[in-house]
């Protein structure tokens, strides 16, 4: 399905009946690698997901966005359903636009439950050879973009730039690189105490982009907040452990 919000037509799926379940994906993903998840929710709920913009077959913003641009852009979204309650999941990157949704004074809706599966949010602290080794590039970086410099070696910064980059970085789009800039620098960790619905964390204990230490964090910022642990799992444990998750999410929905 497509529904064009702000001149962006965004790409979804809206599935099964009942109570409302919006799904929100992560970096890099789209609503296909949810295909699981959506199949199990959709048997007792409605659920709807899309690709948020950059992602999928969701066309990328116009210029680069924060968190706070998607927020608007989700909460438009969901709005033009007209509907008052529902639930969200979220993975990876659609917990930092959970965290900044909810924080917002006023909704078009209630938010009546959450899933956290091994959500972004907190700012990991940067050790001192990170601090060396950002220092030692920005300067390089200012070297190397001197006239002279950039004219004797055109390429050499997007060398540094893929040495230094992430996967998701190195293949993003500019667009979709300056977009991701703004969304990791942004620390959430002070907006969670502010969820106040129930709340099940699911997390990899091997998850090295979400550590489980940010998971126990947001256990214990959340007042009505319980954890499921998948012992092997990494950043994608609704995947890699597929039977324990759907066994985790149909208990809870079946509250």
């Amino acid at each position: 399905m497509v529904k064009k919000i702000d001149s962006i037509a965004v790409n979804y799926v809206d599935e099964g009946e009942g109570e409302i379940i919006v799904l929100l994906h992560g970096w890099g993903a789209n609503i296909t690698l949810y295909a699981g998840i959506i199949k199990l929710l959709a048997k007792s709920h409605r659920v709807i997901a899309l690709d948020l913009p950059g992602f999928g077959k969701t066309p990328e913003p116009p210029q680069p966005w924060c968190v706070d641009d998607y927020v608007n852009f989700v909460v438009r979204f969901i709005a033009s359903f007209r509907v008052a309650r529902l639930s969200v999941v979220v993975h990876s990157f659609g917990g930092r636009v959970f965290f900044k949704m909810n924080a917002r004074e006023k909704l078009p809706f209630t938010i009546d439950r959450a899933v956290l599966i091994d959500s972004a949010g907190i700012l990991p602290k940067k050790t001192f050879r990170q601090k060396v080794s950002l220092k030692c590039y920005k300067i390089g970086r200012a070297v190397m973009g001197t006239k002279v410099l950039h004219f004797l070696y055109p390429d050499a910064i997007d060398d540094m730039r893929r040495k230094r980059g992430s996967a998701d970085y190195n293949n993003a789009t500019p667009v979709m690189r300056a977009t991701l800039v703004k969304v990791v620098n942004e620390d959430l960790e002070p907006l969670m105490h502010l969820v106040k619905c129930p709340t099940l964390l699911i997390w990899g204990d091997q998850d090295t982009a979400t550590p489980l230490s940010d998971a126990k964090r947001m256990e214990a910022l959340i007042a009505d907040a319980g954890l499921v642990v998948c012992e092997g799992a990494g950043h994608f444990s609704f995947a890699e452990q597929a039977p324990k998750v759907h066994g985790a999410l149909a208990a809870f929905f079946a509250q």
